[in-house]
């Protein structure tokens, strides 16, 4: 009889990167599981199996031993494993670490968000923002064409606020803007600060 034979349980591994590889063949028995799967298994990994009735079973790596092939017999695990309880495989499998980055970066998982992102943006070109829209509003320009001026200021910081400005944008903006000789110098640095 070959050993495959014996591989009568389906175990998924779900590593502790939080992947996760299903339907590995494999014979689950008390404090060991046996299985030819190809993946890498590491201690601290789970292999969960799902019951023929629905069950739900998890066991948690301590020890994975790889075995090369030998004669007749496959390579193969040989995985001495610690079985979870319920309360302690649902608080293993939650554990999972995200690690993501740059503004506004999140991971809800089963939940819903409330929380409020707040970006800041370098403070000299909050500065040379500021200066601007004083300079626009205390300018001798029609109204018209103040309201315009400062509707571009406003964009202009909320591509700064993004996080990730896009130049284009960027340039088209500050090319949007009057030509006042006390803004100049503030308008260069926001022009390079992209």
């Amino acid at each position: 009889m070959a050993l495959e034979s014996l591989m009568q349980d389906k175990v998924d591994l779900l590593k502790q990167d939080g992947t996760r590889v299903g339907g590995l063949q494999a014979s689950v028995q008390k404090g060991k599981i046996f299985t030819f799967a190809k993946e890498v298994i590491s201690p601290n990994d789970l292999l969960i199996r799902t019951t023929s009735n629905g069950a739900e079973e998890t066991y948690e790596v301590v020890d994975p031993v790889f075995y090369e092939q030998s004669g007749g017999i496959a390579a193969h695990y040989q995985i001495q494993v610690r079985k979870l309880g319920v309360p302690e495989a649902k608080q293993h499998v939650q554990s999972i670490t995200y690690n993501v980055s740059g503004n506004g970066a999140r991971v809800n998982h089963n939940s819903v968000d409330n929380s409020v992102n707040s970006i800041t943006i370098d403070s000299d070109i909050q500065g040379n923002l500021e200066t601007i829209r004083q300079e626009i509003e205390k300018s001798a320009l029609p109204p018209e064409q103040r309201d315009e001026a400062l509707e571009v200021v406003k964009e202009l910081k909320e591509q700064f606020e993004s996080g990730k400005p896009k130049k284009t944008i960027v340039s088209a903006l500050v090319g949007a803007l009057p030509s006042i000789a006390t803004i100049s110098k503030a308008v260069g640095a926001i022009a390079a600060a992209v």
